[in-house]
Formats: structure tokens, C-alpha cells, sequence
């Protein structure tokens, strides 16, 4: 049994070491850049030892979204979770997307950006996988602006799905914008244009930031 466990924790260790090199080369260079050969040389593994862990190129390539959200998750989701439910999570969840992008989590940009614009016209599981992770965000941030309205920090009808998506855009433009011509002027352009909408809808007394 002991033999056994150490097995398990190497192999899960190798997985992880693994994991950590596919998501940082998606972010840069898609999926389908993805190949056993490449990682086995790259992390010094054999090519039958990274097969074992994953079983097939698709398969290594969901892991790799999976790896992906997790880390997004413990990066951005969890911590803005902290905060109390208001327009001050609203901007911390914008804040730490930003944030997110302009550390370069992933060498990237947001590696979700780059993924579905590689799969959003295709078909199959990792299209599919894809799909579920940006439906997830975009859930993710209209239920924190529905929180909001619901906490009484929002005017009475405003448009959840429409600030989410501007929110959103937002991000994803400052993101490419940064990663394009390897600057950061765009992330201030960003919270500005967040910080502008929603001052545009918070009510009255609820503090938006300023940014200068």
C-alpha cells in the first residue's frame, strides 16, 4: 500500500508539472500546440510517462482548460468572493481580472481569450469544454451584479445581462490590447470605463472609485 501511495503522489505531482507547462503554452500558442513529444522533451519526461497521465492529445487538452479555471478561480473568482456582495464586489471582480491579465498569470493574457478564439467554430469536447468555461465567467459576473441590485446598491431596473456584457468587454479588450502591443495603457482605459459605468448605475450613496 505505501508503494502504492508513493506511485499515486509522484504521478500526481508529474500531472501538476505537466499541467503548469500546457496551460502557459496554450496561452501563447493554442491547444493544438499541445503534443506529448514536445513536453516529455521539454520537461525532461518520457513520452510513455506523459501518455500514461493523459491517454490521448484530446484529453491532455481538457485537462488543460480544467487546469486552466482552476487556477482562474483561485486567482480572481475566490478572492472578489470575499468581499461583501455589492458594487464593491462588482469592482473587485473587474479589479482582479484586470489584474489577472496585466501579471500575466498566464505568459498569454487571459488564456481563455486565446482558446476560444481558437475552437469557438469548431466542434467537439474541448469546444464544448471551452464553451462552459466562458458561460461560467459570464454567469459568474452577472450574478455578481445581481447581487448587487438585489443588496439595493444598483438603480431599480438595471439591465443585468447588458452591464455584464459591457463589463466584460471591457476586460477582454484591454487584455488583447496589452497583450498585442505589450503595453498597459489599456488596463487604465479599462477601469475607467468600468469605474464610468457603474457610477452610471450605482445609487447615490454607494461609493464608486475614482480613477485618475
Amino acid at each position: 500500500m505505501t508503494r502504492l501511495d508513493g506511485r499515486v503522489e509522484r504521478g500526481n505531482r508529474t500531472r501538476q508539472l505537466v499541467l503548469r507547462r500546457t496551460v502557459d503554452i496554450a496561452s501563447v500558442e493554442g491547444l493544438e500546440a499541445l503534443t506529448v513529444g514536445r513536453l516529455a522533451a521539454e520537461l525532461e519526461l518520457s513520452k510513455s510517462g506523459v501518455f500514461a497521465l493523459f491517454g490521448s492529445k484530446q484529453e491532455l487538452q481538457l485537462a488543460t482548460v480544467r487546469e486552466a479555471a482552476r487556477i482562474f478561480t483561485e486567482r480572481v473568482v475566490r478572492p472578489a468572493s470575499e468581499v461583501p456582495a455589492g458594487v464593491g464586489r462588482v469592482w473587485r471582480l473587474c479589479e482582479l481580472w484586470l489584474e489577472y491579465s496585466r501579471g500575466r498569470v498566464f505568459p498569454g493574457g487571459c488564456f481563455f481569450y486565446g482558446v476560444i478564439a481558437e475552437f469557438d467554430a469548431r466542434t467537439g469536447p474541448v469546444h464544448d469544454a471551452v464553451v462552459r468555461a466562458q458561460r461560467e465567467w459570464s454567469a459568474r459576473v452577472e450574478r455578481t451584479i445581481e447581487e448587487a441590485l438585489s443588496a439595493g446598491e444598483l438603480r431599480t431596473g438595471t439591465d443585468v445581462q447588458q452591464l455584464a456584457f459591457e463589463l466584460v468587454a471591457l476586460l477582454e479588450t484591454a487584455n488583447a490590447l496589452s497583450v498585442l502591443h505589450d503595453e498597459e495603457t489599456a488596463y487604465r482605459r479599462a477601469r475607467v470605463g468600468i469605474a464610468e459605468r457603474l457610477r452610471g448605475v450605482a445609487v447615490g450613496e454607494v461609493p464608486v472609485p475614482e480613477i485618475l
